[in-house]
């Protein structure tokens, strides 16, 4: 019997928080099943709603694999793939953090 032509593959992603976001959802990290291809809004709409981001909702970034995602791009995701949600930090260090947090993940 074939799959169903609306049946889509879902991929088990990790998911790195930092600062506010990992203060809102009371962990620095967690896994989440997603289709493996979603627009990007959707991506932040289901991180928003599964870890409670909604003060930050608007405003964080997400990056894949530590390459900043841009909205309203379609993503096609990957087992084991990396997702960081970092919000925005005053005084203009949010590249400086973004660099360090993902230096530390990698060493």
């Amino acid at each position: 019997m074939s799959s169903s032509s609306g049946s889509q593959q879902q991929v088990r992603v990790k998911v790195l928080f930092f600062a506010q976001a990992r203060e809102l959802a009371g962990v620095s990290e967690s896994e989440l099943l997603l289709p493996a291809r979603l627009a990007s809004n959707d991506l932040k709409g289901r991180l928003i709603s599964e870890f409670h981001l909604s003060l930050i909702g608007g405003v964080f970034v997400v990056a894949l694999n530590e390459s900043f995602v841009e909205e309203d791009t379609h993503l096609e995701l990957r087992e084991s793939d990396e997702i960081a949600v970092i919000p925005p930090l005053s005084g203009g260090a949010f590249y400086d953090l973004l660099l360090v947090a993902f230096r530390m993940c990698y060493e």
